[in-house]
């Protein structure tokens, strides 16, 4: 089976070589040098596999594929998955592997390094298949993770202010009020004043929003959401940043937990997945403890 390379977890943060320090001149700070405004990468020790150099290029490079919060771990990150790379590629020409480039569904071919690393992962790593005793504790240790969501079948009416100034978000509140004291709690009187007064294109659905999930309606709106009863309207108008708005829940729709037989094989593969990262992150560990890894920390190969 294909795996992709980037799930496995290589390397301690902690252990992780401390950037060199750069002056001033070396910054840009005495007017030379290259851009002040973009922070040269940290500058770490040769990173060598076996005696071949993961050459500073490679490594700036690499480092648009792992986004980080700062310049030391997006070099670390970008240097330790080349190293890895590396250490894969040399194995699979020791035992003689052959590229057989696969293609995706858009027809492009995949490069011959990453097929000869599929190659030799493929080969090697072997996941645990797990039985229907622990895809059973996995499912009752997890069982958030299999009910479908809450949903909420609502409308509402928004009534938007004219200008965006003090007066006249008062005077799109005051009218929502008198709309709001005219429709009582009725379906049917809602309906009718959405139509009418909303300024959202849903008004010609009778304002309503269909069934939606948590997070799917700004905070405000779904706070409101939550107080209301099946069939209620609420008191008060809420404001957004679009209007004010006049909410109904028609009915809530719990969600309900999908079965264990519905979901085993989601188990099985999420638990498959797992075992493979595991055992992909135990197999190059066990390259770099047999081989010679510079300047760069790989988990588990110490």
């Amino acid at each position: 089976m294909s795996r992709r390379l980037d799930v496995i977890n290589f390397g301690d943060p902690s252990q992780r070589p401390a950037p060199r320090m750069m002056s001033s001149c070396e910054t840009g700070g005495c007017g030379g040098g290259p851009d002040p405004m973009i922070p040269p990468p940290p500058t770490f020790s040769e990173v060598r596999v076996n005696g071949v150099e993961i050459t500073p290029e490679a490594i700036a490079q690499e480092i648009q594929h792992h986004p980080a919060p700062d310049a030391e771990t997006a070099w670390t990150e970008a240097a330790r998955a080349l190293a890895v790379k590396e250490l894969l590629l040399q194995e699979a020409r020791r035992l003689g592997l052959k590229a057989e480039p696969e293609q995706d569904d858009a027809g492009r071919s995949e490069a011959e390094d990453d097929a000869l690393v599929r190659s030799l992962l493929e080969l090697e790593v072997v996941p645990s298949h797990p039985g229907k005793d622990e895809c059973r504790r996995f499912y009752d240790a997890y069982q958030e993770r299999f009910r479908t969501p809450d949903l909420f079948d609502a409308a509402h009416i928004l009534i938007e202010p004219e200008a965006d100034d003090e007066a006249g978000w008062a005077a799109a509140e005051k009218k929502a009020r008198l709309v709001r004291e005219q429709i009582g709690n009725g379906a049917a009187a809602f309906a009718k004043a959405a139509r009418t007064h909303s300024g959202c294109a849903s008004a010609q659905q009778d304002g309503s929003l269909g069934q939606v999930r948590r997070g799917e309606l700004v905070a405000v709106i779904q706070e409101e959401l939550e107080s209301l009863g099946d069939g209620e309207t609420g008191c008060e108008p809420i404001r957004s940043r679009f209007g004010w708005h006049l909410l109904r829940l028609h009915r809530r729709i719990p969600g309900r937990t999908i079965p264990f037989e519905m979901a085993c094989d989601k188990i099985v593969d999420t638990l498959e997945a797992r075992s493979w990262s595991v055992e992909s992150a135990r197999y190059v560990a066990g390259l770099a403890a047999r081989g010679s890894v510079e300047g760069i920390l790989i988990e588990g190969a110490g």
